[in-house]
């Protein structure tokens, strides 16, 4: 950790008393500063102990604009909008608002990949760590950042033989200014986020803050499947790498004739990665991409797609139940993620999908729907994808309370062979707090059908 001084004897107001908000706030009292956080909810006991046994005052309860009359700076939990008061204000009296991550760049000692895009962040980032430190013998590859891990709390402890692999939102992006990532990625960009953002084209600038600050000697990995991802590379100054499931570039990672490369060495076989789809063969070759710069070794590469079976939520395995194999992408919050879960499946599949309502509807799906054994739907979605599916000649449309109630109901209409996969095409936010939160209920529903089939 490096030993800084920007905020010493500063007045910092640290707002969101989420993961990362705590853990920035203990940071900066290290790092010398008044601190006061702020949440409109009210703390557990536990986490207000901590902090007032380490000097850092917190109120809850509301956004007291008298926050402000004292504040140099402010550290915004990223899921809080700038349309919040306290923001606004903050903002109208010009005071610097940073997010977690640049605080943890600001102290970093190791080197720093930084992951965005908008769906696949979560499975490549973790596929980079663990290419990594799969035959490491000096230091370790840590995940950070959106992942679920502060980056503020994995900074402290990283050293210079250390990677730190960052997933980076477009709300964390948004709040930076000098954070510059040694290799940057950008896995992809589709339309998420307009209700934070306002726009795509703000959504877009946001994304592409992750390399506003790079340089010539560090690399910006970009999908190169698409003009838009392409062009977008022509606003980075870093050395761009390109990788391709298309082959539409051998410069950096990329498939052909169902091998996949790095420029011009021939790795392993796309069949051969663990995790099914073709979402996740871009995945791999973006991290491919990311690790062939630090000069891994194939074999390893190798190791990890071969064994890899994928991260919680995000077209998960579950288990097998009477020959059908259920899979929990709860992760699925958009719909281009849910088009990718199920272009990955050649069996019959039963969908669970439904949620948020952000004002979509679902006829883009139609064509990915054709191999549907059945769909369960439910939130305040369902409807709405219940009216794609009869469009798309899915013959067995049920609606039904929530994800739970779901699980019985898809073994029932499923046939011995058949994939159930939750891929909801929706946030989770109208029934369930987290998308995480979500997919337990599935799992958990899922180990409680296989216990009473097998009793």
């Amino acid at each position: 950790m490096k030993k800084i001084t920007t905020y010493r004897g500063k007045n910092v107001l640290v707002v969101g008393l989420g993961k990362s908000g705590v853990n920035s706030a203990k940071l900066l009292r290290k790092l010398g500063s008044t601190v006061t956080v702020n949440d409109l909810k009210e703390a557990p006991k536990k986490i207000l102990d901590e902090l007032h046994a380490e000097g850092i005052k917190v109120v809850t309860g509301g956004h007291p604009l008298s926050l402000l009359d004292e504040t140099d700076l402010l550290v915004k939990n990223p899921g809080i909008p700038y349309s919040n008061v306290l923001i606004a204000e903050a903002l109208r009296r010009g005071l610097t608002i940073i997010t977690e991550p640049e605080l943890a760049y600001e102290i970093l000692d190791a080197q720093m990949i930084g992951v965005t895009g908008t769906n696949g962040k979560t499975t490549t980032t973790t596929l980079i760590s663990l290419m990594l430190n799969q035959g490491r013998q000096n230091g370790e590859a840590y995940v950070a950042g959106n992942i679920g891990i502060p980056a503020s709390l994995v900074a402290q402890e990283a050293t210079k033989d250390d990677v730190m692999v960052t997933e980076l939102s477009s709300f964390q992006l948004m709040g930076t200014t000098k954070l510059r990532p040694h290799i940057a990625v950008l896995t992809n960009i589709y339309e998420a986020h307009t209700d934070y953002h306002g726009t795509r084209e703000n959504y877009i600038k946001a994304k592409m803050n992750i390399t506003k600050n790079q340089t010539k000697e560090d690399y910006f990995v970009v999908n190169w499947d698409s003009e838009e991802w392409r062009k977008l590379s022509e606003q980075s100054k870093a050395t761009i790498v390109p990788f391709s499931r298309k082959g539409n570039s051998t410069a950096g990672a990329y498939e052909k004739d169902g091998w996949l490369y790095f420029r011009e060495e021939k790795i392993m076989l796309a069949s051969e990665i663990k995790i099914p789809g073709e979402h996740n063969v871009e995945n791999a070759l973006a991290a491919i991409s990311v690790v062939k710069l630090l000069g891994q070794e194939s074999k390893n590469i190798v190791e990890v797609l071969k064994t890899f079976s994928g991260v919680r939520h995000r077209t998960q395995y579950v288990t097998t139940v009477k020959k059908r194999k259920f899979y929990n992408d709860s992760k699925a919050t958009n719909m281009e993620a849910t088009e990718k879960a199920l272009a990955g499946f050649n069996s019959p599949v039963v969908l669970l999908a439904g949620g948020l309502d952000r004002g979509f509807t679902f006829e883009r799906l139609i064509p990915y729907f054709k191999n549907l054994r059945g769909i369960i739907v439910f939130g305040e979605t369902g409807d709405l994808v219940a009216q794609a599916a009869k469009q798309a000649g899915v013959k067995q449309i049920i609606k039904t309370e929530n994800v739970k109630t779901a699980v019985p109901i898809a073994y029932e209409i499923s046939k011995e062979n058949d994939v159930v996969l939750l891929s909801p095409a929706c946030a989770s936010w109208d029934q369930y707090p987290t998308f995480e939160v979500r997919g337990d209920m599935f799992i958990e529903a899922v180990e409680d059908l296989k216990k009473e089939l097998e009793m």
